[in-house]
């Protein structure tokens, strides 16, 4: 029988709760994440247990700053030098572990890189702060349905089971990129809210992309991730009878449910309203959701990724 949870109304209470080995769910710049102290295995466990995630698939750790983080992972020259460029940021970087450090080994999965992140949601790093620690933090949803972007969508998905710390729609609304940065050589894992063109352009040379079959290595890589009920149907012109339609710029007529990303064609603005307008044509009863072709570049990169992994079989 699951525990009524009451919602902290402080970041205060929020990290108190942290301190004693509970979860507590948490807004940052790109969705709500499940937090649990990084150096707590029995809290971290509790992430898993919670949100039904396969134990294989590790953690994304939230440090407070840059020197939180090097606490943790080994940072070389050029994964400090996008780290001070990118952070506070929507950019994971996977680093290898820190010989000593006190992580639990659940975050990483059993591998011997961590990710890591600062998130630009003053919120969230006041409360890393008040836990002192880094934070575990998933998204805030069951594995494999779609990220929460609202307290509600929070609350909608655990009931009073999880307390929320209220931070606010997130305003990325897309999880964040992921880097794995080994010496000289850096891989996009996971596209996100940071797009790879700003970091190409930031370091002066092109970042690698992981393919879509290689070993899962950082959150987010799963084949089917991000999925409303619904069958989606992606890069759909127009709507046929009975399917619910996302659109994207100018919409088509349609007698049935319909929600616009972006009248405007605004990649920022199609990437803020994605996991909640899925949830709401989900909730319309239509058992398909046709999707309007999403161009791939900038943010696109990320919002096409995550409506690909939605749309795949699932096992």
């Amino acid at each position: 029988m699951a525990i009524e949870r009451t919602d902290p109304q402080t970041v205060q209470e929020a990290a108190a709760l942290l301190r004693a080995g509970e979860l507590c769910a948490f807004a940052t710049e790109t969705v709500y994440g499940l937090g649990a102290d990084a150096t707590n295995s029995n809290a971290v466990l509790k992430i898993y247990e919670t949100k039904g995630r396969p134990r294989f698939n590790p953690l994304i750790c939230h440090c407070a700053d840059l020197e939180m983080a090097e606490r943790y992972a080994v940072f070389s020259p050029l994964a400090r030098e996008i780290a001070e460029i990118f952070w506070p940021g929507p950019l994971t970087l996977v680093l290898p572990v820190k010989p000593g450090g006190s992580l639990s080994d659940l975050v990483t999965a059993g591998l011997n890189t961590v990710g890591l992140r600062v998130p630009a949601h003053p919120m969230a790093r006041d409360l890393i702060s008040g836990l002192g620690r880094p934070v575990a933090g998933p998204s805030a949803n069951p594995s494999g349905k779609l990220s929460p972007t609202t307290a509600e969508h929070v609350r909608a998905a655990f009931g009073s089971a999880v307390p929320v710390l209220d931070g606010g729609p997130c305003y990325s609304g897309v999880e964040s990129t992921i880097l794995a940065v080994e010496d000289d050589r850096v891989t996009q894992l996971r596209a996100g809210a940071m797009p790879r063109e700003n970091i190409e352009a930031a370091l002066g040379r092109p970042v690698a992309q992981a393919s879509h079959d290689a070993a899962i290595t950082a959150p987010g890589m799963l084949k089917s991730h991000y999925a409303p009920g619904a069958a989606l149907r992606l890069d759909a012109n127009a709507p046929s009878p009975g399917e619910a339609y996302l659109a994207f710029g100018e919409a088509p007529a349609h007698d049935g449910p319909l929600l616009n990303l972006s009248p405007e064609g605004d990649l920022r603005e199609a990437a803020r309203n994605l996991f909640a307008f899925l949830a709401r044509l989900d909730a319309s009863g239509a058992k398909t959701i046709a999707v309007a072709p999403i161009p791939h570049s900038g943010l696109g990169e990320a919002i096409n990724d995550r409506l690909e992994r939605a749309a795949a079989p699932r096992g």
